[in-house]
C-alpha cells in the first residue's frame, strides 16, 4: 500500500490521518457534480482542525458535518418554500453528501440512524427537484425489495444497460450523480441500485451483504431485462469499491451480463483486509473498525472475521467469461494496486483489460477520486465498444 504522506496536500487534508482524510477525499470527489462545494469542505476543515486534539475524535467529525449540512439544509428548505426549487435541490444535494460523511464514523445505532434520516430526506428531496426524470424504483429481493434509480439513455434505439452496485459506505444517489447521468449521455441506460449491505437496505430494512452476491445481481439483471428501453443481451454489471468484488462475484455465476466493470479492485480476500483494519491507532484505517461487522450484520468481531473467509474470489475469478473492465489508482491507499493486478492475473475472461491510473496523469486515489471524470469517461468509452 502506497504510505501515507506525512504533508498536507490534495487528497492529504489531515496528515497522520488516513480515517479523517479519506473521507474528506470521497466529499472532495463530488465537488464537480455539484453535490459539495470547496468553500464550504473548507469550512468544515478549519473547524476539524481546530478539534483535532479533542478525545472522541468520532463526536467531532459528525458535529462539524452536521453542523454544516444542517445551515445548507436550512437554506433549501427556505428557497423551497418560497417556491425555488431548482436553488432548493442543489442545496438538498449538497447537505444530503455532508449528513452522510457525517454518519460515517457513528456507531450503529439511533443517533447514526438519525442523521442518515437527514441524509435520505435530503437525498430524496435533491433527486425530486434536480432529476425529475429519473426514476426511483424497487426491485424485488427475495421477500423484500431494493431500492434503486433508473436513469434512461439519451437518444433512441441504444437500449446497453448497466446495473451498478455500491461500495460498502456509498449510496445509489452518489452513484447515480457520479456515474449514472454521465453514462446516460453516451445513451447508456443504468440502474443505480442500493444492494444488500449498503446504504438505505442496510440503515432502514435490516438486509445485511452476503458474499454470494449474485444473490442480488440476479434480480437486477431480471428487473432491467424486463423494461423495453433495455436489451437484455446488452446488460453490464458494475461496482464501485467493495462493488470491484461484488460485480465479479455476480458475473461469475450469473453468466446473462454481457459485462462487467470493476471500478476499484476490492481485496481479494476480505479477510485479510478486515483482520488488518483494527490497529491501536485507528486514524490510521481508512474506516471504521466496526464497518464490516455492522455492514455483515455479525453479532460481534470474532464472527465478522469468520464470515469475511467467504469473501474471496479464488475459484470465482476464473469462472468470469465476459468483457471485464478493471480501474485502480496507483496510489490507491484502501487496496493495494497489487490486488487489482491479482484479479486481472486470475479473470478466466480472454476480454479483459486492467487500467492503472497514474499520479502524472490523475486518478490515482481509490476509486480515482482524486480525478472521477477520468475514471467514468474510461468507463463509458469501453461500455460503448464491448455492449
Amino acid at each position: 500500500m502506497v504510505p501515507f504522506p506525512t504533508e498536507r496536500n490534495w487528497p492529504v487534508t489531515f496528515p497522520g490521518n488516513l480515517r479523517w482524510s479519506n473521507a474528506m477525499q470521497i466529499v472532495k470527489g463530488m465537488v464537480p457534480y455539484a453535490a459539495s462545494a470547496m468553500a464550504e469542505i473548507d469550512n468544515i476543515r478549519i473547524r476539524l482542525t481546530a478539534r483535532a486534539a479533542e478525545s472522541n475524535l468520532d463526536a467531532v467529525w459528525k458535529e462539524e458535518w452536521e453542523r454544516e449540512a444542517d445551515r445548507v439544509a436550512a437554506y433549501g428548505d427556505k428557497a423551497d418554500a418560497e417556491g425555488f426549487r431548482i436553488t432548493a435541490g442543489n442545496q438538498y444535494m449538497r447537505a444530503a453528501n455532508y449528513y452522510y460523511s457525517g454518519e460515517r464514523f457513528i456507531p450503529p445505532g439511533e443517533e447514526k440512524l438519525a442523521i442518515y434520516r437527514k441524509a435520505l430526506r435530503c437525498y430524496l428531496a435533491a433527486m425530486e427537484r434536480l432529476h425529475p426524470d429519473i426514476e426511483r424504483v424497487e426491485v424485488p429481493y427475495e421477500d423484500k425489495s431494493l431500492p434503486a434509480y433508473f436513469v434512461k439513455g439519451r437518444g433512441e434505439g441504444q437500449k446497453r444497460t448497466v446495473v451498478m452496485f455500491d461500495g460498502m459506505d456509498n449510496a445509489k444517489e452518489m452513484s447515480i450523480v457520479f456515474a449514472g447521468l454521465d453514462l446516460a449521455k453516451r445513451g447508456v441506460n443504468v440502474l443505480a441500485i442500493d444492494g444488500p449491505g449498503q446504504s438505505e437496505p442496510l440503515r432502514l430494512r435490516n438486509i445485511p451483504t452476503r458474499h454470494d452476491y449474485e444473490a442480488a445481481g440476479t434480480p437486477a439483471y431480471n428487473w432491467v431485462a424486463a423494461r423495453a428501453e433495455v436489451d437484455p443481451a446488452r446488460v453490464a454489471v458494475m461496482g464501485y469499491s467493495f462493488g470491484g468484488y461484488h460485480a465479479p462475484r455476480i458475473c461469475a455465476f450469473e453468466k446473462r451480463y454481457a459485462a462487467c466493470v470493476a471500478f476499484g479492485a476490492m481485496h481479494w480476500n476480505l479477510y485479510d483486509f478486515v483482520a488488518g483494519h483494527a490497529p491501536k491507532d485507528p486514524r490510521a484505517t481508512s474506516g471504521s473498525t466496526f464497518q464490516f461487522r455492522w455492514v455483515a450484520g455479525a453479532p460481534d468481531n470474532e464472527t465478522a472475521l469468520e464470515w469475511a473467509k467467504k469473501f474471496t474470489l479464488e475459484g470465482v475469478a476464473d469462472k468470469v467469461a465476459c468483457p471485464i473492465l478493471i480501474l485502480h489508482g496507483e496510489n490507491d491507499r484502501v487496496v493495494p494496486v497489487a490486488e487489482a493486478r491479482k484479479l486481472y492475473d486470475r479473470i478466466g475472461s480472454k476480454n479483459k483489460t486492467l487500467r492503472i491510473f497514474t499520479a502524472e496523469e490523475g486518478g490515482a486515489e481509490h476509486c480515482q477520486v482524486d480525478h472521477r471524470q477520468y475514471g467514468i469517461d474510461c468507463i463509458g468509452d469501453w461500455l460503448l465498444k464491448v455492449l
